[in-house]
């Protein structure tokens, strides 16, 4: 008997590709097994991060794919309805392309209001599609009982969708999409093993570094890594940026991420509206108050109303701690 599409997803390992790192087939089990009348589907194409374009190069290649997936999750789980919720150049870019493949099919096209990176966040695009402001929801509820219009509804990004197509058609290989930017030579997206090193992203793509560097993974909001740690693996964002440790003005970097934290929060919770503009601060003006950036870290921690500051403090502590240590540049100044 062949297996049913939950099954396979399960026996795939395929976990979510935007950030989360959840397993696929349980969010999509648990919305299946919900009783409610109406369920939704959202396919996440915000693509927020800075520079970041590896949504636009697999709806580029396999908007067929994406599309498909979208399609299997509507048949499985019993859903009425399906977002295709894009950023603006995406929508703008592929708007024409998507009508005549979801033609005739239950799937609505909506473009990201201008509102920052936490317009992406799960929570705050089904906000934005039921016309409210673009402001994080509190979890629990999660969105597979309590979603859109108050529906079970199961969001999952493009690639992920991508991958579930390739699954159902038995093409799926156990690969993924990685980004890697910064100091490199062949700056671009890569399709290798999901089980790949941060060492084997950058041999295999003609990245390894010939200078003293460190990289940063997942984006402005991962962690940093030095030369003797990139035998880690990727945990949820595969995205690398390589820095070259000598030319890397470490105020100039806090800086920039953390202009781009308080340009992209909602503005709700203290932690992330004053904390990032704080630390910005203290970095345009190329002196920190250690305590207080590990108090600011801590509450960011701890009190964040959603994932947005939690994932702040990972990038910023991380930072604080291998690139500053005892209140001293490890680079360049």
């Amino acid at each position: 008997m062949e297996k049913g599409i939950i099954e396979k997803l399960r026996d795939s390992q395929l976990r979510g590709r935007g950030g989360a790192g959840f397993e696929t087939w349980i969010k999509w089990k648990i919305v299946k097994e919900s009783l409610a009348k109406q369920k939704y589907i959202i396919c996440n194409g915000a693509d927020g991060e800075v520079e970041s374009s590896k949504d636009g190069f697999i709806l580029d290649n396999y908007l067929e794919d994406v599309v498909n997936g979208i399609l299997i999750a509507i048949s499985e789980v019993g859903a009425q309805k399906a977002y295709i919720f894009l950023r603006k150049d995406y929508f703008d870019k592929y708007k024409e392309r998507l009508l005549v493949l979801t033609a005739n099919q239950p799937i609505i096209l909506f473009e990201k209001p201008e509102v920052g990176y936490i317009g992406g966040e799960e929570t705050t695009i089904c906000e934005i599609i039921e016309g409210r402001e673009a402001k994080p929801r509190l979890k629990p509820p999660y969105l597979a009982e309590n979603g859109l219009f108050g529906c079970p509804t199961l969001i999952n990004n493009v690639e992920t969708f991508y991958c579930v197509s390739k699954i159902v058609q038995g093409d799926y290989k156990g690969e993924r999409f990685y980004y890697v930017s910064g100091k490199v030579k062949n700056r671009g997206i890569f399709v290798l093993p999901d089980s790949a090193r941060i060492r084997d992203v950058l041999q295999e793509t003609g990245n390894y570094p010939d200078f003293d560097y460190f990289v940063q993974v997942g984006g402005y909001f991962g962690e940093i890594f030095l030369p003797d740690e990139i035998d880690s693996r990727f945990s949820a964002i595969s995205s690398i940026t390589v820095f070259d440790k000598n030319e890397t003005d470490i105020y100039c970097l806090i800086e920039k991420i953390t202009e781009f934290f308080h340009k992209g929060n909602c503005d709700k919770c203290t932690p992330c509206r004053e904390g990032s503009f704080l630390i910005c601060e203290m970095a345009k003006n190329k002196s920190f108050d250690y305590e207080k950036v590990e108090q600011i870290i801590f509450s960011l921690e701890n009190s964040s109303f959603c994932a947005f500051g939690r994932n702040m403090a990972i990038s910023l502590k991380s930072i604080f701690k291998k690139l500053i240590t005892n209140g001293k540049n490890q680079v360049k100044n």
